[in-house]
């Protein structure tokens, strides 16, 4: 698949932000029941965690007091980088096509993490014979191409699913997160940079220097705290599908599990435009890239999972999707105190 503009008036910075000025909250009756079924639940209260928590989260988005997750889809967005061609990362910039087509194929860890967790999984192709431009010269895409990248994403979000899972595939990635993270919220190359295909030494210097190269290049950008300008400056045709997928779970209902680093920086645009913009979502995993513990404390975010794990690709959002499913088995399957027959807590 390639992104290419709907039949009607091409998308637009300016209807992305009309969209978000729309955001639907939560369900909040269903919120209630859902509180009200866990105080008579046979264990003790708050026993469960944040099994307790991810069942009234999905409750709240999904609009049902019984959460359910049946339909889970795995969505992927690849995409090329022409700050690639700058050396950033330990793989030639081909392995995103390379890499799709593996996808494809069924031979990648996302194929056999969806399998096992019995997910639809789409692999969207934004135009990968065409790289953004390099970042560190100029603007990555137009806001035209930007915004189109936003609506293709949006496909993503369709009626029916009851938890959408959004990861990402593009050599140099990482780099693009980076530069992205520190224009958003503040710092250098250094702060925000990782080994990220497993760069090291000279390597990893080199990629900082790019970094900070970018970030001096679109200094007056950066100090106007346009997000969605910044997306389209150092960001990637991926993140901008991720981020209008985010967007369109969030008029649909639909919960969201965001993936690693990448994934989370592409979001972390409809966070810098709103805070309230990421409440339909859970981040998956911490990844073991630096940069990504700091965005999470950035916005607010405590992550499912810590496993080491690097991956991208929708492999550590796939790996969430058993927590969800055992979060609402409790919450509906638990029998209450009064069913059971079985004694109360005594007051004080």
């Amino acid at each position: 698949m390639n992104a290419r503009p709907p039949e009607s008036s091409p998308p637009s910075f300016d209807e992305m932000r009309r969209i978000l000025r729309a955001l639907p909250g939560p369900d909040q009756e269903a919120v209630t029941r859902v509180v009200e079924r866990e105080g008579q639940l046979t264990k003790p209260a708050g026993a469960l965690g944040r099994l307790e928590q991810i069942a009234e989260w999905l409750a709240g988005w999904q609009g049902r007091a019984e959460p359910r997750v049946e339909r889970p889809r795995v969505a992927v967005f690849a995409g090329t980088h022409g700050v690639a061609a700058r050396g950033v990362s330990a793989y030639p910039p081909e392995v995103t096509g390379q890499m799709v087509q593996n996808f494809l194929k069924g031979g990648a860890a996302i194929n056999q993490l969806a399998q096992a967790i019995d997910a639809d999984l789409r692999i969207y192709e934004l135009d990968l014979d065409h790289p953004t431009a390099d970042f560190t010269r100029g603007p990555a895409m137009s806001e035209t191409r930007a915004a189109n990248a936003m609506a293709y994403g949006m496909m993503a979000a369709e009626p029916g699913i009851d938890v959408l899972c959004l990861g990402e595939m593009g050599i140099a990635n990482t780099t693009t997160a980076a530069t992205l993270c520190a224009a958003l919220f503040g710092g250098s190359g250094a702060d925000w940079a990782g080994p990220g295909t497993g760069v090291r030494g000279p390597a990893l210097e080199r990629k900082i220097a790019v970094i900070d190269e970018a970030l001096a290049f679109h200094r007056p950008l950066i100090e106007q705290r346009d997000p969605l300008a910044l997306l389209a400056a150092v960001g990637g045709e991926e993140f901008a599908a991720i981020a209008g997928a985010v967007l369109a779970a969030r008029m649909g209902r639909i919960p969201v599990l965001l993936d690693g680093y990448a994934c989370t920086a592409a979001a972390a645009v409809l966070f810098a435009l709103d805070r309230r913009a990421l409440a339909h979502c859970l981040v998956a995993h911490r990844s073991a890239e630096p940069g990504h513990a700091r965005l999470l404390e950035a916005i607010g975010h405590k992550p499912l999972l810590d496993l080491d794990m690097r991956l991208g690709e929708a492999s550590a959002a796939a790996l969430a999707v058993p927590l969800l499913k055992a979060a609402a088995a409790c919450h509906n399957g638990m029998a209450t105190f009064a069913d059971a027959g079985v004694s109360r807590r005594a007051p004080g």
